[in-house]
């Protein structure tokens, strides 16, 4: 006997292989033998029926902008397709909504002091033997007090360390193994460092790239001077200021300078980037910070910060807030906030919320003047450039959980690795399209009637919508002689005129009427006294 899953009646019938017996249960013919379907009531209904609801705040999370509205007059196609867009958008929406609770990672936990303890009293090599070893060899220190003071750049992916002293010391370390990928002493100055596939060195007079082997590949020689230096990965773009006020966007990809920006704002020797929308920030002797983009010679905003000189400068992953100090070294990730001040360095947690922050989350003390700060990506480590050489710090809770695999996979394979460049440089976005606002990429150029009339005349060579110049009829009997036509042709000539100048003329009498109601009622309040309000 065969067992087949609730069919309905209507359905069997069709196939007209059915028949009921007695019992409610039904007959069908399976290969020439009549089976039994048995029919299974449900005896519990579900007490949840449909979807799990989303919460209010989570969706918001990941809203996208305001809903585009209808316009009054649109056709029943576009109509179709807005309406059709926004669903997709709003299922989008819930659809992220739903699946962030399934990240695997979650973030890590901050550190808790006992009762009547602060944090900040805590050392990093009590730290160190409180968490597992993994965690605890992340705290370390190297002593390079000879070429001193260090800066330092990690990969955008936590794969690399590269670390630059002020006498000419480079050296690249792989960060997951610790171990020195090369070394070498370029003979003078270094002024800044960058580290991506390739890394770039400000040196003392030019600017010189070399690959992870140490090996020279290019001597900038139109890029002299330079003081401080950002990458812009999504346009692979190197930005760099000099000595001399300039501001210089070099194209690694193809090895060309796009713009040379003349600030007129003397030496350039704080820089930082808004990951958000990829302008760049300088902050200037007389307190001021200026925001620029490759597309234009002025600054786009240029905003008075502090009263004395802008000495460091960082900005947010949201490319929202930005935090700029007098005589210090900042650095920002996950809301954490370090700030360094001679030989301390201090964390501050929450700094963005509403309420201020009284204390300081984590504090640290180190030999040496502090020359650099950087956060590890995906990593509770702050890495700590000084004059005594370098040094990483464990900072609970810094470290980013979730990445995303398509931009920066600290995890990607040998073939991903291999793979990546080539679809960077496919995705490469034009220097053209930086701008303060990247939403305006997404939006409808609505050009004006009087716009887009003019581009048309433009384009055509005349005005489409002209009118045509006045033809007389010709009429018979003499009426149509020169005198005649020329009479018709002057009553007509300045009709449009006449329309233009009847319509000023009473804009200007309704004007006048106004100025006239109005110069009544002050002469009025002038002569009234303050015994006037009890006559009747």
């Amino acid at each position: 006997r065969l067992y087949f899953r609730p069919l309905t009646k209507n359905h069997l019938k069709k196939t007209h292989r059915l028949q009921e017996d007695g019992t409610g249960n039904a007959k069908m013919l399976v290969s020439g033998f009549w089976t039994t379907k048995i029919h299974y009531p449900c005896s519990k209904k579900d007490p949840f029926p449909g979807e799990a609801p989303i919460p209010l705040k989570q969706l918001q999370k990941f809203q996208r902008g305001e809903k585009y509205k209808v316009p009054a007059g649109a056709s029943r196609r576009l109509k179709e397709a807005i309406i059709s867009s926004e669903a997709m958008s709003d299922l989008a929406q819930k659809q992220a909504a739903r699946y962030d609770l399934l990240l695997p990672e979650d973030a890590g936990y901050f550190l808790e002091g006992d009762e009547d303890e602060d944090t900040n009293t805590i050392s990093q090599d009590v730290i160190a033997d409180a968490v597992d070893i993994t965690s605890g060899s992340k705290y370390f220190s190297l002593h390079l007090s000879q070429f001193g003071p260090y800066r330092l750049d990690y990969s955008r992916n936590g794969w690399h360390l590269l670390v630059g002293g002020k006498k000419g010391h480079v050296a690249c370390i792989d960060w997951q193994s610790k171990c020195l990928m090369c070394e070498m002493n370029v003979m003078e100055t270094v002024n800044d460092q960058l580290d991506q596939a390739m890394f770039a060195v400000a040196q003392k007079r030019w600017l010189y790239i070399y690959d992870s082997k140490g090996v020279e590949l290019h001597c900038v020689k139109k890029f002299n001077d330079v003081l401080r230096m950002q990458f812009l990965p999504y346009h692979f773009l190197l930005a760099t200021a000099s000595a001399t006020g300039f501001l210089q966007y070099l194209d690694v990809s193809v090895g060309k300078e796009v713009a040379a920006i003349c600030t007129k704002m003397g030496p350039l020797d704080v820089m930082s980037q808004n990951p958000h929308n990829a302008i760049i920030h300088l902050g200037h002797p007389n307190g001021t910070v200026s925001l620029w983009s490759p597309n234009q010679k002025e600054p786009l905003v240029k905003m008075l910060c502090h009263r004395g000189a802008v000495r460091s400068l960082t900005v947010d992953k949201t490319g929202t807030r930005v935090s700029q100090s007098l005589d210090r070294k900042l650095k920002v990730q996950r809301g954490l906030l370090s700030a360094a001040t001679g030989d301390i360095v201090q964390v501050y947690q929450n700094v963005l919320g509403s309420s201020p922050v009284s204390k300081p989350y984590m504090a640290h003390r180190l030999r040496g003047q502090i020359w650099g700060l950087a956060y590890c990506p995906f990593e509770d480590v702050l890495g700590i450039g000084h004059g005594e050489g370098f040094t990483s710090m464990i900072v609970p809770g810094a470290g980013e959980p979730n990445f995303d695999a398509l931009d920066t996979n600290p995890y990607r394979s040998s073939k991903q690795r291999q793979e990546w460049e080539v679809k960077a440089l496919l995705e490469k976005m034009q220097p053209e399209l930086i701008g303060l606002d990247p939403g305006q990429l997404s939006k409808v150029d609505q050009a004006s009637f009087e716009q887009r009339h003019k581009e048309q005349v433009e384009a055509l060579g005349f005005d489409p919508l002209a009118k045509d110049k006045f033809k007389p009829k010709t009429k018979k009997k003499g009426r149509s002689s020169a005198g005649a036509i020329e009479k018709r042709k002057r009553k007509v000539a300045h009709e449009d005129q006449r329309d233009v100048i009847q319509q000023t003329v009473q804009e200007r009498t309704e004007r006048e009427k106004e100025l006239k109601e109005k110069s009544k009622e002050k002469k009025n309040l002038e002569n009234k006294t303050t015994l006037d309000r009890f006559r009747k």
